[in-house]
């Protein structure tokens, strides 16, 4: 049995998942990896979402502000023995319900062409493919998607 619960990023099993995810990120992006992980510094993180099977934590997720208007989704992992079930969905649902309840009105988030399963997700939940913003403007690996929130 799986169950979310929503948390922040001082959450002990929410800062396990992130360093997975980053061990996975280092091997995928190569020598890309320095300027990314600038970017995807988790402290101060207020809004993050642990998905749990069997009580081990297996899943996150997290949004922060973007603008007045748009929440960026950051820190999207599932663990290998997590794939596959339908847990980015859930855990990318959560996080666009949670944004709505605040009064967002959309979603961002940047991903990179070599992460083809995060891209295909985001493209099966409704995100459509937005030119690079900020800081990932002009860059090649990078690609941007939205989401309008629908009420």
């Amino acid at each position: 049995m799986t169950n979310l619960r929503r948390t922040d990023s001082d959450d002990e099993d929410f800062k396990s998942l992130v360093k997975l995810l980053d061990a996975d990120l280092a091997i995928r992006d190569g020598a890309d990896h320095g300027f990314y992980s600038q970017f995807n510094k988790i402290d101060k993180i207020r809004h993050a979402v642990v998905c749990y099977e069997n009580g081990q934590p297996i899943g996150c997720g997290a949004i922060k502000a973007f603008t007045d208007e748009a929440m960026e989704v950051k820190r999207m992992y599932v663990s290998p023995d997590g794939r596959n079930k339908g847990i980015a969905t859930r855990l990318l649902t959560e996080l666009e319900t949670w944004a709505k309840e605040m009064g967002y009105l959309k979603c961002v988030l940047e991903t990179g062409k070599r992460q083809p399963e995060a891209i295909a997700l985001y493209e099966k939940n409704g995100y459509r493919r937005i030119a690079n913003y900020g800081q990932y403007i002009g860059v090649e690996n990078s690609v941007c998607f939205e989401k309008i929130l629908e009420n």
